[in-house]
């Protein structure tokens, strides 16, 4: 009796269980696509992120010494610190080196060029190595993809320069033009426009910088890029401070500060720095967008309850008569409170099936759209979106059918109540 009187009551009030379901079907969809991405956005935004520049940049270990003797300060001149360029490679040989994105060493070196003194910068474009058994590529071209060269890029290990395109119109230089540089010939082959320094300078491979510098392997600095997830209460704590099952957690989390840590640890005389703008700013980014994706989920909940209550309550409100004559055969509150959400959680179930469907390919149409590649789905997001449906359906029930259950048969069954 009671399956029959939960089929009967779908079966006579059809447009008004569908109108349900589909309210429903919609915010959980809106649900399931949100969370579906919020889950997978961490590293496709920080791969987004990662045009920003790089986010850690190594430094000699001498640059931060800061050693005064009676009012003197006896600090190294940072001239003449530099690291070694064999060591860079074991930057593939940390925990999170597939996080790292690429890394790019530069060495400025002043030269003469035409009478007036300019800065060569040295540095990878897009560079060969090997670590272990691992071929690798990385350059600027990596960790500087805002750079934009008219003309060609140099080959790393050519002669060849780039020119900043106001020294080239300063100069009245243009591409396939060749330049004296620290007593050589060098052929620019191309313009380039990065927006910042590079503009008034020369771009060279590193071995180019070196040799004028006549300092081999010597390398000024490093910049890294690298995925990194939100800085939290425990990337802030000192990991000197750590217990040592603390640190493993710290150290095993791909924290912007963990990261530095153990590119210290991987090139000798080193230190290693966040470039904070980049760094905050990536942090700051992807919590404003999830907590964006956490609203837009609660209000589409939200108004899919609202839009099940008024179902609800107009279906107990015709049903009053019927609700009436249970109660005067003897059905308790329990009894009439059970049909009312069986029917409720059939809806959500159905609802929630087509919602979790559509949801998918909102989720695939939203990552194709703004990452180039479809969202990666995890199993539990299932029962947790049907958790989700069923508790919506019942909390947007809950109120018609406690007014259903206080119905007074006799007045329920005259038409008063």
């Amino acid at each position: 009796m009671f399956l029959r009187l939960v089929y009967e009551s779908f079966w006579r009030q059809k447009r008004r269980k569908a109108l349900a379901g589909v309210a429903i079907m919609l915010g959980v969809a809106v649900a399931t696509a949100m969370i579906a991405v919020a889950t997978d956005i961490g590293d496709k935004m920080n791969r987004e992120l990662r045009s920003f520049g790089a986010n850690l940049v190594i430094t000699p270990e001498q640059d931060t010494l800061d050693i005064e003797i009676a009012g003197v300060n006896l600090k190294p001149p940072s001239d003449g610190a530099f690291l070694n360029e064999d060591d860079l490679v074991r930057i593939r040989g940390t925990f999170w080196h597939n996080n790292i994105v690429g890394f790019a060493p530069m060495l400025p070196v002043m030269v003469d060029l035409a009478g007036t003194k300019i800065t060569l910068l040295g540095t990878y474009f897009a560079k060969h190595l090997h670590f272990g058994q691992e071929d690798f590529v990385t350059g600027v071209r990596t960790t500087h993809p805002w750079w934009q060269v008219e003309g060609s890029w140099p080959g790393d290990e050519s002669g060849d320069v780039l020119l900043g395109e106001r020294l080239a119109a300063r100069m009245a230089l243009e591409k396939g033009a060749e330049v004296d540089l620290g007593g050589e010939v060098h052929r620019v082959i191309g313009i380039l426009s990065s927006g910042a320094a590079e503009d008034d300078e020369v771009v060279a491979p590193l071995h180019v910088a070196q040799q004028i510098l006549r300092k081999p392997e010597a390398v000024r600095r490093v910049y890294v890029s690298a995925l990194t997830k939100p800085e939290d209460g425990l990337a802030r704590r000192d990991p000197k401070m750590m217990s040592p099952k603390l640190f493993d957690r710290w150290y095993c989390s791909p924290y912007v500060q963990s990261i530095a840590y153990q590119l210290h640890e991987a090139i000798p005389h080193s230190h290693v720095d966040e470039i904070r703008q980049v760094a905050q700013n990536e942090g700051t980014v992807l919590s404003r967008i999830k907590g964006l994706m956490l609203l837009v989920t609660l209000a589409a909940l939200l108004s899919s309850a609202l839009a099940v209550a008024a179902a609800m309550a107009t279906t107990i409100s015709e049903r009053r008569s019927e609700v009436g004559l249970m109660k005067a055969l003897g059905a308790g509150h329990g009894s009439v409170a059970a049909i009312f959400f069986a029917e409720a959680a059939l809806l959500a179930f159905f609802g929630g099936l087509a919602g979790y469907a559509a949801g998918l390919l909102l989720a695939h149409q939203i990552g194709r759209a703004i990452f180039g590649s479809n969202i990666s789905i995890q199993p539990v997001l299932f029962p947790i979106i049907l958790s989700l449906a069923i508790a919506v359906t019942f909390a947007g029930s809950a109120a018609a059918i406690r007014k259903a259950v206080l119905f007074d048969p006799v007045f329920a069954l005259r038409g008063d109540a």
